[in-house]
Formats: structure tokens, C-alpha cells, sequence
């Protein structure tokens, strides 16, 4: 019997035995260190002598593991794979690929601080923040378990004399899914799990800084005897096989969550028209966001901080809904300004597999390199409040950062940084204060503090983001709960996690039949 759907439960470290275990967890991964793992095609091992190294952000001497490199020849290779799985999953009952998404999780359940273990070591995320990693991948493919059933019932249509009429929703075919570094089992595992459980086989292209957790992953489906070609592990160059994939005659659809500009050029290449290819592919792309935090006059300020802090340094401020701009009210400005400062010079930073770190490394070198350029670029449009320079040696780590003063229009209020830096703005007013949050390119999250309903009202008519908070975080969106995407650049608003997801690999067949 299938239950109702719950949300997975967060871990309290501060028991005794979940601290334990983490432990545990976290000493197994130092024996499984340096291990290489081969490219997965249709069920068969593949290996390359082209690997890519994956590193410890919080040591960077520390190798994580290596991964095999995949070439053309094996991206072609993995089209062909799924396409040849496809033939068959395509009429396997819904509720038998649903059962495989509940097998999945029951086993990442099992297993939970191993797989958190691996994304404190290779993402840098520290133990709460790999817990709810994990506790939300749990949760996609229990969720999209779930939603397949009532998909697989067909859409509802009006009866007709003397005709059977029904409107049945199938797969659309072989899907490539890129997922990005900063969610790498979660995200992974959303896009992965609502693509088959419709129907589709994909070939999975995971981010280069995060390919072991990935394997972890890939071998879930190994583990719950998913059949071959159905999920296919192919680790590369998003310039080289990314690119391919995405253009291959084949490729029915593209499922992708990163960067603005990696979206867009997904978005062109998919739009052009290779030869052999016989329809439309289908583009989901979440991107990128500049997401604001509204303080109003009559707000409870101490939340307000709380909450803008939260939002801005969680994970380093490396999620895509993260608070990047604080938009206070100059009545409060000052007070909301101090409060945010205090509390951002107590959160701790340290390698994240401490217990006692608030605050772990940026991801890799290029990302710490681009956001120490945009505190240098910060210094020059705004008062430098904490933070501002890198913190230890061993690792990629900065300090959070709080500029105050700062212009709407100023670099580091309308460009993404994906790090830890907030750009403190003063608006004269709330409807000055909501015109500047609308004042980007990217519409994801926001969030609203204020005690006043019609403000509130006003907001939830005016502020243009795909998921809007009052009163709370602008992170930290629950599977089924708060469907996630956003507007404007920030992508197609997919509503991952949400009742529609679904539709997106799937197609509606109308069939009539004389009576």
C-alpha cells in the first residue's frame, strides 16, 4: 500500500547518536577516497585514460575520487543505448517504473549519512546543509513516485455519443539530463527520477566538479536492478559531449538546472533543427537568480536578519536562490543593517566536515577566483561591512561579505555572484523597495518581511519571482510543498517538485474510437 506523501524529516546533529553516525559516515568516505569509477552505457562499464579529478574544496590536496572522461564516440554511444532501452521502457506499467523510484529512495534512506558524508567531502556543504541535500532527493523520488499515478490515468475528457474517447499521456523519448554542482544528488535526482518514472530514458552528464556523487547515484539504480540503458552515467565536457547531446538528432529533450548563460546556449542549440531530427525538443532550463530580501518599516527586524542572513550565506550563498540583495526600508535601514552585520560575523567558517562550521568553501578555483573579483568590484561601489577577504589556506574558503550602501543598479546588485556576498540596498519606501527587487533580469525567489496585510497584498501582486516568501528565508523550498522555478531569465519555471512537473516529459495522445 502507498502512503501519503511526507516530506522527509531533517536530522537532528544534536543528538547524540545522529552525530555518531555522521561520523561514521564521513570516516568511510576517507577509506573510499581516490577511487575511479567508469562511464555507465547501457548497463556496461566503460573506462577511459581521459579522467577527471575531483577535489575536496574544503582541502585541496585531498582527491575525492576520479571519473572516466567521455568522448563523442561514447556520447553516440549512450544515445544509442538509451534509445535502444527506450524501445521497451516506454510500456512498462507506470506503476512498475514507479516502484523503482520507491525502491531508489528506500535505499538512499538506508543510507543517508553515507550520501551526505560524500557531499560534505566533494561539495563542500557543511552537515545540515548535505543533510537536507539528501533528504530532498529522497523526496523527489518519492514525490514523482506518486504524481505518476495519476498521470497514468490520462486526462480527464467530455463523453460523446457513440465514441470512446480517451486522452493518454506518454513519454517522449531519450532525454539528456545536466544537473549543476551545488545540488549534485537532489537536483540529480529530481531530474533523473521525473524523466524515467514518465517513461523517458536519459543519458546523465553530471557537473565536473561533483561527478562521484553522481556515480553514488548511478549506482542506486544498479542497486533497485533498473534496467540497462534506462539511466546512463556519462561524465564530460559540457563544451565537448554537452554540446553534442544537446544537438543530436535523437535527443528528444534537454533537462538542465546551472548557469544563465550555459541555459541560453542549451536553449539555441536545441532550437536548430539537425538532420534526421523529426520534432521539436523540448528545453526545461532553471538558471540563474538575483534574489531579494524586502525589509518593510513594520517588520519584526530580528527575523528579518535572521532570515537575510540565512538566505545570503547558506551554503555560501551558492544556490540559486539565495539572497544576494537585502532591499530595506531607510526608516529601519540602519537598525536591520547592524543586526544583519552581527550575525554574519558570528557564523563560523571552517572545512565542512567540522560540526561546528556555519560556513564551508565556494566549490573550485574558478568560482573562487570570480567571486574574490566581485568583492574587489564590491570595495568600489559600496561600504565594505565584514568579510571581504579569503579565510584559511587549505581550502577555497571566503569570508561572508555585506557591502552597504549600494546602488539598484550597481554590478554586484544586478550581476550573479553564486557566493558568499550580500549588497545591503536603502529604498525610500516599500514601492520603491519593490520596484528595485524587480529591478533584474532573473525573477526566482524573494521574500517580504512585514507585519502589514496590505503591503503584503500589494506584494503578492507586484513582486515578480516564481516562489515569493513573506515573513521567512528566501532559500530552502520543500519537495511538494513550494513548487520551484522562476521567471524572466531565471529560466522555464518548471515547478520542480511540483503536481505539473511531470507533463514536462510527457505528451498527450487523443484517441477515438466508433462505437
Amino acid at each position: 500500500m502507498i502512503t501519503e506523501y511526507k516530506n522527509e524529516p531533517f536530522t537532528n546533529f544534536g543528538l547524540p547518536e545522529n552525530k555518531a553516525a555522521m561520523e561514521k559516515a564521513l570516516a568511510a568516505v576517507q577509506l573510499e577516497k581516490a577511487a575511479h569509477y567508469p562511464l555507465i552505457i547501457g548497463g556496461e562499464t566503460v573506462d577511459t585514460e581521459a579522467r577527471i579529478t575531483s577535489i575536496n574544496p574544503s582541502k585541496t590536496s585531498d582527491i575525492v575520487g576520479t571519473v572516466a572522461r567521455a568522448n563523442i564516440d561514447l556520447a553516440e554511444k549512450a544515445v544509442q543505448a538509451a534509445n535502444k532501452a527506450f524501445a521497451s521502457w516506454q510500456y512498462v506499467d507506470p506503476a512498475e517504473r514507479s516502484l523503482y523510484l520507491f525502491k531508489a529512495s528506500a535505499v538512499l534512506r538506508r543510507r543517508k549519512f553515507e550520501f551526505s558524508a560524500w557531499l560534505v567531502e566533494e561539495a563542500g556543504k557543511t552537515w545540515a546543509e548535505a543533510d537536507a541535500d539528501t533528504a530532498e532527493a529522497i523526496d523527489f523520488m518519492e514525490y514523482y513516485a506518486r504524481q505518476m499515478d495519476k498521470y497514468a490515468k490520462g486526462m480527464e475528457v467530455t463523453p460523446y455519443p457513440g465514441e470512446q474517447n480517451e486522452c493518454a499521456y506518454i513519454p517522449l523519448g531519450v532525454g539528456v539530463v545536466i544537473p549543476p554542482w551545488n545540488f549534485p544528488l537532489a537536483i540529480l535526482a529530481g531530474m533523473t527520477a521525473a524523466a524515467i518514472v514518465a517513461g523517458n530514458t536519459v543519458i546523465m552528464k553530471p557537473a565536473s566538479s561533483t561527478p562521484v556523487i553522481a556515480a553514488k547515484f548511478m549506482q542506486l539504480w544498479e542497486e533497485v536492478s533498473l534496467p540497462a540503458g534506462v539511466v546512463n552515467y556519462l561524465p564530460g565536457s559540457g563544451g565537448t559531449i554537452g554540446d553534442y547531446l544537446v544537438s543530436h538528432a535523437q535527443v528528444r529533450f534537454i533537462n538542465f538546472t546551472g548557469s544563465k548563460e550555459v541555459g541560453l546556449r542549451i536553449n539555441k542549440l536545441a532550437a536548430d533543427l539537425s538532420p534526421g531530427q523529426k520534432w521539436i525538443k523540448r528545453v526545461v532550463a532553471e538558471m540563474g537568480g538575483k534574489d531579494s530580501i524586502v525589509v518593510d518599516s513594520e517588520a519584526d527586524l530580528e527575523e528579518a536578519a535572521a532570515g537575510i542572513v540565512a538566505s545570503a550565506f547558506g551554503f555560501q550563498g551558492q544556490k540559486c536562490s539565495a539572497c544576494s540583495r537585502a532591499i530595506i526600508v531607510r526608516d529601519v535601514y540602519d537598525a536591520v543593517l547592524a543586526k544583519v552585520v552581527e550575525k554574519t560575523k558570528a557564523l563560523k567558517i571552517g572545512a565542512a566536515s567540522s560540526p561546528e562550521s556555519n560556513i564551508g568553501p565556494v566549490i573550485d578555483e574558478n568560482s573562487y577566483k570570480k567571486i574574490l573579483s566581485y568583492i574587489e568590484i564590491g570595495k568600489t561601489e559600496g561600504k565594505l561591512e565584514c568579510g571581504g577577504s579569503t579565510a584559511g589556506e587549505q581550502g577555497y574558503f571566503i569570508e561572508p561579505t555585506v557591502f552597504s550602501g549600494i546602488s539598484p543598479e550597481a554590478r554586484i546588485s544586478q550581476e550573479e555572484i553564486f557566493g558568499p556576498v550580500l549588497a545591503v540596498i536603502p529604498a525610500d519606501d516599500f514601492d520603491h523597495a519593490l520596484a528595485i527587487a524587480n529591478g533584474t533580469e532573473y525573477g526566482l525567489t524573494g521574500a517580504v518581511y512585514s507585519k502589514s496585510r496590505a503591503k503584503l497584498e500589494k506584494a503578492r501582486r507586484e513582486f515578480h519571482v516564481g516562489n515569493l516568501y513573506f515573513n521567512r528565508k528566501c532559500t530552502g523550498a520543500l519537495v511538494g510543498v513550494h513548487p520551484f522555478g522562476g521567471f524572466n531569465l531565471s529560466g522555464t519555471d518548471s515547478k520542480a517538485g511540483g503536481a505539473d512537473y511531470l507533463l514536462l516529459f510527457l505528451q498527450a495522445k487523443s484517441i477515438c474510437e466508433k462505437l
